[in-house]
């Protein structure tokens, strides 16, 4: 790993993908630049660090190659400098990952996220191959241990070895497991990203410097304040907010969290809207538990706020 690392810390955004309706477009759905365009701005200006677009938020196995490049394009723009922009480039092998990371240097992204091998249980030695490809491209990389989906679990010894390629700077951490933290941390210098949403409070407690997260897309600017104090060491303040967001943060950890998401985002006036398949809608019983869940954090920080004045 290079001497001065890129910083990958604070709140970057997985970005949903907002569509409107186009009979023409994949699935009746075309993709809404300028809507996508005004939510990565309003991201920003809300306090986060920066966006990841073309993650699994953000349904990149659901666009055609054009739509992919473009929603990178479109990001890089909308930002402006402002922060980062961490674009998703995976792909089933390293070729196409690969491919991905070179449009995204070419196109401004700052940084990549990357997962081994998707719809492969690729070995270890095939992973490092995988990461050692994206790795001659030049862009900073986190790579992405989320082993529910891949079925490829980047263990604390692999990261380490991972994390010997010059541009690997950090790992999102999805597997769910909170006592990696120390362990990644004995074995390498990688930074640690929080990955999933719900154990935000306990990986950054064991040290991890930054959140890529999901349900910013909905509470930005409340994700930032948990963030900040956990930086600064206010657990009780982060835990006070933490504890009325947490039960719709537990959505991001399962089988629905674009749709609930997306749902999150309607709630509170922001546009989610459908999402493209292989994705549906939620089941009734579902988008009545997203919207309980939802209705609470919203309920929990207007009394937060009116406590305060």
């Amino acid at each position: 790993m290079s001497e001065q690392k890129f910083d990958l810390g604070g709140v970057i955004v997985a970005t949903a993908l907002p569509y409107k309706e186009k009979s023409s477009a994949p699935a009746g759905l075309e993709v809404d630049y300028d809507k996508f365009a005004e939510h990565c701005d309003w991201l920003i200006q809300n306090g986060c660090r920066g966006v990841g677009p073309n993650g699994s938020l953000g349904e990149y196995s659901s666009l055609t190659d054009d739509e992919r490049r473009k929603v990178v394009q479109v990001a890089v723009e909308a930002v402006g400098g402002r922060g980062v922009v961490v674009a998703g480039v995976h792909g089933p092998g390293w070729h196409q990952a690969q491919h991905w990371a070179r449009l995204a240097a070419e196109d401004g992204a700052d940084a990549v996220l990357a997962l081994p091998p998707t719809m492969y249980r690729a070995s270890h030695e095939q992973v490092l191959e995988h990461y050692t490809r994206i790795d001659e491209v030049g862009l900073p990389i986190m790579i992405y241990n989320n082993p529910i989906d891949t079925k490829v679990d980047l263990v604390p010894p692999l990261v380490a070895q991972i994390a010997e390629l010059e541009n690997v700077v950090a790992v999102k951490e999805f597997s769910g497991d909170v006592r990696r933290a120390f362990e990644i941390a004995e074995l390498s210098d990688i930074d640690v990203v929080a990955g999933a949403d719900d154990v935000l409070f306990e990986l950054m407690v064991d040290g991890a410097v930054g959140w890529f997260a999901g349900f910013p897309n909905t509470f930005p600017r409340e994700s930032v304040e948990i963030y900040d104090h956990m930086v600064a060491g206010r657990y009780d303040q982060a835990r006070e907010l933490y504890r009325h967001l947490v039960a719709v943060f537990r959505w991001d950890s399962r089988t629905e969290f674009v749709q609930a998401i997306k749902l999150g985002m309607d709630m509170v006036g922001r546009y989610g809207g459908p999402c493209r398949p292989p994705r549906g809608p939620l089941t009734a019983e579902h988008d009545k538990q997203v919207r309980a869940d939802m209705q609470r954090a919203i309920d929990g920080l207007a009394g937060l706020r009116a406590a305060v004045g």
